[in-house]
């Protein structure tokens, strides 16, 4: 076993440490990630639809959310069948750790459109539109490396037509990322990868 190898498991346990008992529980039966920065915690089956994306249906769009709730408290909803809810990635706040909670091939309930949930990859972010506080400096760098990720995996364009807020989903009630999210900022490193 490398070092790099070692490295991450040590920063995977010493992060689960920051999850509640249900979750840690859950993640515990670990598996390979989309992402490999990306560590496992499955969301519920009940809480997305399992397809076999791109070649049953065609990736073209990732949508960005806030999750309005901490980090562990959001992967724990997307682990509980009662909440109907989930998103393929979460990026915690303080430090950009990322957790995958749905296989990227498989169709997350994020979008609230059953249209934009069969062509996108869902990314939450840990905190609060009206909280800026919350959108760190290492939150945007590791986001945009995962976004960049997910673009170069699927084939989709890295601007703005196609990296999109869950507010620019037609018919959305919602406001996240909201207006103390920096598009521009967050563009530029999406670009820079």
């Amino acid at each position: 076993m490398d070092r790099r190898r070692i490295l991450q498991g040590a920063a995977v346990c010493a992060a689960a440490a920051f999850l509640p008992a249900s979750v840690r529980a859950v993640a515990a039966s670990t598996g390979e990630t989309d992402y490999p920065q990306a560590s496992w915690a499955p969301a519920s089956p009940s809480n997305y639809t399992e397809a076999e994306r791109p070649s049953s249906r065609p990736v073209d769009l990732v949508v960005l959310h806030v999750t309005q709730a901490t980090f562990g408290d959001t992967v724990g909803i997307f682990a509980n069948p009662a909440k109907k809810v989930s998103a393929h990635y979460v990026v915690r706040s303080a430090d950009g750790y990322i957790t995958q909670c749905v296989r990227e091939k498989d169709i997350g309930w994020h979008a609230g459109s059953w249209e934009y949930n069969t062509r996108s990859i869902g990314i939450e972010h840990e905190g609060w539109v009206d909280q800026p506080a919350y959108f760190t400096h290492t939150m945007y760098e590791r986001s945009a490396r995962l976004t960049a990720h997910v673009c170069e995996r699927h084939g989709i364009p890295k601007d703005r037509a196609h990296i999109i807020g869950h507010h620019q989903v037609p018919g959305s009630d919602h406001t996240d990322p909201g207006s103390n999210w920096d598009w521009e900022r967050f563009m530029r490193l999406v670009n820079r990868v």
